[in-house]
C-alpha cells in the first residue's frame, strides 16, 4: 500500500480478497502497509489490484515460505519480551536457565545466581522429549508452577518447551516464550495451535531438518496468525561423533539473507561439551545471530539431564564477561 494508506482503504482490499476465497493478513510497518495474500492466487489479476485506491505494487511471492520470507517484509522482526528486545540489530538477547526444572531449590538457586548477573529470561523444561524412556522426562505440571513462581519472584520471563497439545493452555499461561524443541519442529498439529496464540514460540532446527524446512515450520505458525517467532539453530546431525550435534552457523546468516525472523543460538545442545561453549557462542555472536540459549545449573554433576552441557552460574558469567568485547566489536549491547 502507498505511506499514509488509511484502515479504511486497506480493509475495502480486504474484503474484496476474502470474497475471492483467500485469506489476507495486515502488517502494519513504520513507513507502510503490506496485505498478505494466502490461497490460490494465480487467477487474480495483477492489474485490477494495482489501480485499485491506496496500492502502491502488487508483487507475487515466489518462495514456499511467503510470510516468513524477506520478499514481503525487508525490515527485521523485533519480538519484545520482559523488557528484552529479540531481533533488534543493536542488541544482544540472552536466555539462561537449566535443562530440566528439577526442584523449587535448584530453580531458586539459579535463578538468584542468573539475576545478579542481569539474565531476565530464565529457560527451564518442564516437559521433556527424552530419545528413551527411561530418561528423566520432568516434572511437567508441577515444574511449570515451580519455574512460574521462581521467575516471578525474580521477575524473569519463562522459556519452557511444549511437547503435546493437551498442555499448551497451561503452559501459555505459565510462560514468556514457548518453545518448540527439535523433535518436535515438525509436528504440524502443534504448530497450527501456536498460530493461534500471540505467545512468542521460540523455533529449535530439527535434528536433521533443512534451513527450507524450518523455515516453512515457522510459516504453519505465521499463517495462522502469530508472527512473533523466534528461529534457533541448535546443531544437526552429521557423521561427527566428537561433538553432540553440529552446529551450522553458516545458518544464522543465510536465514538473514532469506527471512526477517530473528535468529538465536544454542551452544549447549549443539556441541553437547561445556569446554565448546563459550567459543561457540562468540562465533554465533561473530556471525551475527540475535541472541544466544545456554544451560545453567547450580550443580552440573547432579543435573538431571544434560550434566555434560550444563555451566554453572560462575562459569557462565566469565563467558559473558570474555564475550563482551565481541559484541561490542558487531556494535551491540548485551541484553
Amino acid at each position: 500500500m502507498k505511506s499514509g494508506t488509511s484502515k479504511r482503504v486497506a480493509q475495502k482490499i480486504i474484503e474484496e480478497l476474502k470474497s475471492k476465497g483467500l485469506s489476507p493478513l495486515l502488517s502494519f510497518g513504520v513507513e507502510r502497509t503490506v496485505i498478505n495474500v494466502i490461497g490460490e492466487e494465480r487467477f487474480l489479476s495483477v492489474e485490477h489490484f494495482e489501480s485499485l485506491e491506496g496500492v502502491e505494487k502488487v508483487m507475487r511471492v515466489v518462495s514456499p515460505y511467503k510470510l516468513v520470507s524477506k520478499e514481503i517484509k525487508e525490515s527485521p522482526t523485533i519480538i519484545k519480551v520482559n523488557g528484552i528486545k529479540i531481533g533488534d540489530q543493536k542488541t544482544f538477547a540472552v536466555i539462561a536457565g537449566p535443562c530440566s526444572v528439577e526442584s523449587e531449590e535448584q530453580m531458586e538457586s539459579v535463578a538468584k545466581a542468573l539475576t545478579a548477573i542481569g539474565v531476565k529470561l530464565l529457560r527451564g523444561g518442564a516437559f521433556k522429549p527424552r530419545t528413551g524412556p527411561y530418561a528423566f522426562q520432568g516434572l511437567e505440571l508441577e515444574g511449570l508452577n515451580i519455574i512460574k513462581h521462581i521467575a516471578d519472584k525474580y521477575k524473569m520471563g519463562v522459556v519452557t518447551e511444549v511437547t503435546d497439545i493437551r498442555f499448551l493452555d497451561e503452559i501459555c499461561t505459565h510462560s514468556e516464550i514457548v518453545q518448540v524443541g527439535a523433535r518436535n519442529m515438525q509436528n504440524f498439529q502443534l504448530l497450527k495451535e501456536l498460530g493461534k496464540v500471540k505467545k512468542p514460540v521460540l523455533l529449535k532446527r530439527g535434528l536433521s531438518a533443512t534451513i527450507e524446512e524450518l523455515l516453512l515450520a515457522a510459516e504453519y505458525i505465521l499463517s495462522h496468525g502469530n508472527p512473533n517467532v523466534i528461529l534457533c539453530e541448535r546443531g544437526i546431525r552429521t557423521f561427527e561423533k566428537e561433538t553432540r550435534n553440529t552446529l551450522a552457523l553458516a545458518t544464522v546468516p543465510l536465514v538473514k539473507e532469506l527471512s526477517h525472523l530473528p535468529i538465536i543460538v544454542d551452544p549447549s545442545h549443539g556441541t553437547g561439551k561445556k569446554s565448546l561453549i563459550e567459543p561457540m557462542t562468540k562465533a554465533a555472536i561473530a556471525c551475527g545471530a540475535d541472541g544466544v540459549i545456554i544451560e545453567v545449573h547450580p550443580n552440573p554433576k547432579e543435573a538431571l539431564s544434560d550434566a555434560q552441557q550444563q555451566l554453572t552460574p560462575k562459569e557462565f558469567q566469565e563467558l559473558l564477561k570474555n564475550s563482551d568485547a565481541i559484541i561490542k566489536a558487531v556494535g551491540k549491547t548485551m541484553q
